[in-house]
């Protein structure tokens, strides 16, 4: 086992890790900007050290900063969380050449499957089903307009790297076509580095539904189920549950299955996330590949009881997974809500003092945060400031205690997208389970035009 890791990271996903460590009994290491110097994960650290500025490019996407650190504290291990260098091939492999564990796929994994169009292929040869699309990157305006005609319209223009909504555009019409490649295309170099987009169906209203897995080094993969991830704004998750009211137990052993299989197909290692499309009519189409922990694990850990996080350690330090496929087993129901400090009605990010931060406990409450009273949030990072998961022994008893638990949770000094939330509980549709990822267009609608464009 790893005597000492360093966290590669900073908020709540930090101090997840450090929870897991402390449990396990591992030693760590939390770097931070200058922004983040009183944060809970440098307090709670066994060691702290400064990579630099505020601005993530001069910090926490610094790989030589990174990497300097871990050597000078004597780090044999780096867990990158999620976001910044979660997905670098290129902090994964210059770990390796300096003998430094990166927890977490190889680095011809994380590259492959970095690549939307290059994963694309892969699964369709693995036998996983995938949306019509090109092959590869879109090569010319010509190429574009032959594709989208063979597939028909609507069709989605994506950027082969990243994510996040970035370099993706939706097309109706032929003469819309050639614009969003552009557009898309600038998008994509512009936050990713890499121009490079291709084209595949677009689905009208479907369900985004993810399977987590878990690989070790021998071979051995198990899935542990499925997320339902539609409630999301501008490709943003903002609401997370398992299971999926959509899917039937034998549809979970089916997709699972062809998840273990594509998985295995890449020789995937350690935690991570294959996502899927599903249309009205209970398809399912390989959307992409996540090769990290990911935001909304806490759900799959509170349905399985395995604890994810740890579970990557191991398999990292070179355990084999300690149970198999048959020993996984499903309870209850789970919803995670992420609260972000931005305004509930326009979006608008809302940075500032938090002069007090109080989340009730109880019956199957869990909280992942790094705020407390009295802290800054800046405008620097992400605007999630907590993780608010329940637990109940059926959906209802979860919606329930997500609604008691949010109507109870006080935050004073920002605003939080705390009422939002409470509207999509009690919502007739959710509530019905009838969700799909066009699910928050009405109350996109039902917001002023003027108000609306500030958060464009």
């Amino acid at each position: 086992m790893f005597k000492k890791i360093l966290i590669a990271n900073r908020g709540e996903v930090a101090m997840r890790i450090i929870y897991a460590c402390r449990e396990l009994g591992i030693k760590t290491v939390a770097v931070y900007s200058e922004a983040d110097e009183n944060s809970l994960h440098v307090r709670f650290a066994d060691e702290d050290v400064c990579i630099g500025p505020a601005r993530s490019a001069d910090s926490y996407l610094n790989v030589p900063a990174v990497i300097s650190a871990a050597e000078v504290t004597g780090a044999d291990a780096i867990h990158p969380g999620y976001g910044f260098l979660s997905e670098s091939a290129y902090l994964a492999e210059v770990c390796e050449a300096c003998h430094i564990k990166f927890i977490g796929p190889d680095p011809q994994v994380i590259r492959l499957m970095g690549d939307k169009a290059r994963a694309r292929r892969v699964m369709k040869k693995a036998g996983v089903p995938i949306l019509p699309g090109s092959d590869g990157p879109i090569e010319s305006e010509e190429k574009a307009l032959k594709i989208a005609k063979e597939i028909g319209y609507p069709v989605i223009v994506k950027a082969t790297a990243g994510g996040g909504g970035r370099g993706m555009r939706v097309v109706r019409a032929p003469g819309e076509l050639v614009q969003a490649v552009k557009t898309a295309q600038r998008e994509a170099e512009a936050a990713f580095g890499v121009g490079d987009v291709y084209i595949e169906k677009y689905v009208e209203s479907p369900r985004h539904i993810e399977f987590q897995i878990l690989g070790d080094s021998y071979g051995n993969v198990v899935h542990l189920g499925e997320r339902e991830c539609s409630i999301q704004r501008r490709h943003q998750k903002l609401l997370e549950e398992s299971p999926s009211l959509a899917l039937t137990e034998k549809m979970r052993r089916k997709m699972g299955g062809i998840v273990i299989d594509a998985a295995r197909a890449v020789q995937y290692t350690n935690a991570g996330t294959f996502e899927f499309l599903m249309d009205p009519q209970g398809n399912f189409y390989f959307m992409e590949a996540n090769t990290r922990l990911q935001v909304e694990h806490p759900v799959t850990e509170m349905v399985t009881g395995i604890d994810i996080v740890k579970e990557q350690i191991r398999i990292a330090a070179g355990a084999r997974l300690g149970f198999k496929q048959s020993e996984v087993v499903f309870t209850g129901h789970s919803i995670e809500c992420r609260i972000n400090a931005e305004d509930p009605d326009t979006f608008v990010p809302s940075p500032g003092l938090i002069r007090v931060f109080q989340v009730p406990g109880g019956p199957g409450v869990r909280v992942e945060t790094f705020a407390h009273n009295d802290c800054t949030i800046t405008p620097y990072y992400d605007s999630m400031i907590a993780k608010l998961i329940v637990h109940g022994r059926d959906r209802t008893e979860a919606i329930a205690r997500m609604k008691r638990t949010l109507e109870m949770t006080v935050i004073e000094g920002i605003k939080t997208s705390i009422p939002l939330h409470l509207k999509v509980l009690s919502d007739p549709d959710f509530i019905a389970g009838k969700v799909s990822t066009s699910f928050m267009e009405r109350y996109m609608v039902a917001r002023p035009a003027g108000r609306l464009a500030e958060a464009v």
